[in-house]
Formats: structure tokens, C-alpha cells, sequence
């Protein structure tokens, strides 16, 4: 199979139909063999029946319906468990992401031998202010902190080969760094293709202003775990050792210039007295947190992650 088209929606009954017959119109125009894996993240609306009745009259569109609204990264890692494709693209449902790219994205995987393609809406339709500019210094930041140059992190449309989603765990709201995790994979050719942005002809946005202060500390999370992810003890371990150390010199350092005080009958004062006393217990106390707290993530490292991921309450078409 060439292709796995994978979206994921929420409350998008009114944008189903026409996105639909645009995919279709493009795959029997370059004669893919392909699979439309809709990804119903718990709407409310009507668009799970729609999902429903593509996939009596077409055997190629597959549906997954989640019992709540999980997340986009949750719809995601539950579309690449499911996908078949050579290929696999991800696309929004809202309309502002063009089948027409689906070709070139296509063709960079295959013949351009890229492990993921991303697309960067370099035209944008949205407002400058609300979207535009926090979009940029977001996109900036990541691009410093995880050492992949992309400049539209958060762009829906993007390509994989397969080999690369089977190997990455999408959780949280980590769907904005799949470049990244795919970097720390090992996969290291990551590409980027200018694509076309569609203001968005219907209904409203799902993501408000708070996605990208949600944005910036799943970045911060995402620069630990690709540095110390695997080691928690290298950072905790070393950063509680050394405070530890730092305290004990200092409460040395006051305890010897007490007794060269008493030895020599100079005045002195106790050592509770000495604002320095203090500020060595608390080095100590909070270098020994930090190093229990590395010492409980090498632990919790080497238990099995039972985390609660999705759960679905229908699928059609799959076997």
C-alpha cells in the first residue's frame, strides 16, 4: 500500500464531505492504493455518522472513535499503530491543509529518501497578533533547544516513512515535537516542504492562546527527556552531589572556625548564631532531594509504563 492519510478531528461534520471528495479526487488522480484513516477524538457533533458512511460506500476509509476527547497526540499515536502505508501523512480536517500537497510530500519520502517530511505553511491566513508572531518565537525556541531546523513545528501536514511512527511514542501533547522524538529515534533526515495554508472556511478553531504556553513547556520537557530522558540520575545526581558537597564544605568551614576560636580564647558566637549555618543545611537538605529525585527516576525508568493512553469505542473497516 502507498499511502496511510491519517486525521484526526474534532466537531468537523461541516468540512467532512468536501475534504473527502478533494482526498479522493487526488488519490484516483495519481493512482494510489491508499487507506483515509479518520480519527474521531470524541466530537459531539455529527461527524462520526459521516466518518460511518464513507466507509460503507468506499472499503479504503477507516474510522477510530474515541469514547472522550483525548488529544490530538493520542489520535495520532493511535493512528500510526493502525496504519498500513508505505507512507504515511498526517493532516488537519478543518480544510486549511490542501490535498494537493499530499503528491509532493509523497514523492520527497520515496524518492528523496527523507525519514520525515514537514510542511511549513509559509503564507498564513490567520491573525498576526494572535497567532502569527507567538507562532514564530515558538518556533524559534524549538528550533534552539532541540537542534531541528524546521520553521513550522506545529504544521498538521507532515510525512513519515512508516518505519519512523512505529518507532515513536506520541503522549501528552508532544504531537508539535514528532520531528524531535523522530530525531532522538535516530532518525536524522528530516525535511521540509513550503505548503500551502487555507484560511479556515469553517466553523472555529480548537486551539486557543493557551497552546502555545502549553507549547513552550512541552518544549522544556522535551529538551530534558532527549538530554536526560534515559539518565535522570546524570542531571539530579550530579546537580544534588554537588550542592551536598558544597553544604558540607560550608558547615566544615564554620564548625573549624568555631574551634580555632576556642582553641586560640578568641570570642566566637554559636553556630546557630551564623546565618551560614543555615544556608549549609538548606544546601544539604535540597542537594539530597535531588539526588533521591534522580535515584527515583532511574527507578521508575526500569518499571513498565502503565499509562492510560485512549479509549475507543468503535472502528470501522479494520480487520
Amino acid at each position: 500500500m502507498n499511502l496511510s492519510l491519517l486525521i484526526p478531528l474534532l466537531n468537523e461534520e461541516e468540512s467532512l464531505n468536501e475534504l473527502y471528495d478533494w482526498i479522493i479526487k487526488v488519490m484516483h488522480s495519481h493512482n494510489y492504493t491508499y487507506e483515509i484513516i479518520f480519527l474521531d477524538d470524541g466530537s459531539t457533533d455529527s461527524s462520526w455518522s459521516i466518518i460511518e458512511g464513507f466507509a460503507q460506500e468506499n472499503p479504503h476509509v477507516k474510522g477510530v472513535r474515541f469514547m472522550k476527547n483525548f488529544g490530538k497526540s493520542q489520535a495520532l499515536h493511535a493512528g500510526f499503530a493502525k496504519a498500513q502505508g508505505d507512507v504515511i501523512i498526517t493532516m488537519d480536517a478543518d480544510l486549511q491543509d490542501s490535498p494537493e500537497e499530499i503528491p509532493g510530500l509523497y514523492d520527497m519520502i520515496t524518492n528523496g529518501k527523507y525519514d520525515l517530511v514537514s510542511g511549513w505553511k509559509k503564507k498564513r491566513y490567520d491573525s498576526v497578533v494572535a497567532k502569527n508572531l507567538p507562532s514564530k518565537l515558538f518556533n524559534w525556541a524549538a528550533r534552539k533547544t532541540s537542534g531541528v531546523e524546521l520553521n513550522d513545528f506545529n504544521c498538521g501536514l507532515k510525512a513519515y516513512k512508516n518505519i519512523v511512527v512505529k518507532n515513536i511514542e506520541v503522549s501528552g501533547e508532544m504531537h508539535r515535537y514528532i520531528p524531535v522524538l523522530a530525531k532522538n529515534a535516530g532518525f536524522g533526515k528530516i525535511g521540509e516542504k513550503v505548503v500551502q495554508h487555507q484560511a479556515r472556511k469553517y466553523g472555529e478553531t480548537k486551539f486557543g492562546m493557551e497552546r502555545f504556553i502549553n507549547g513552550f513547556l512541552d518544549l522544556i520537557t522535551i529538551w530534558f527527556l532527549s538530554r536526560f530522558g534515559k539518565r535522570p540520575m546524570h542531571l539530579f545526581g550530579a546537580m544534588g552531589s554537588l550542592m551536598f558537597i558544597i553544604g558540607v564544605m560550608l558547615a566544615g568551614y564554620i564548625g573549624i572556625s568555631k574551634l580555632y576560636h576556642m582553641y586560640n580564647d578568641m570570642r566566637y558566637s554559636l553556630v546557630t548564631n551564623n546565618p551560614w549555618f543555615y544556608i549549609a543545611l538548606t544546601t544539604m537538605v535540597l542537594g539530597t532531594q535531588l539526588f533521591l529525585a534522580g535515584f527515583l527516576g532511574e527507578i521508575i525508568l526500569r518499571t513498565k509504563n502503565n499509562e492510560e493512553r485512549y479509549k475507543v469505542s468503535s472502528e470501522v473497516n479494520f480487520l
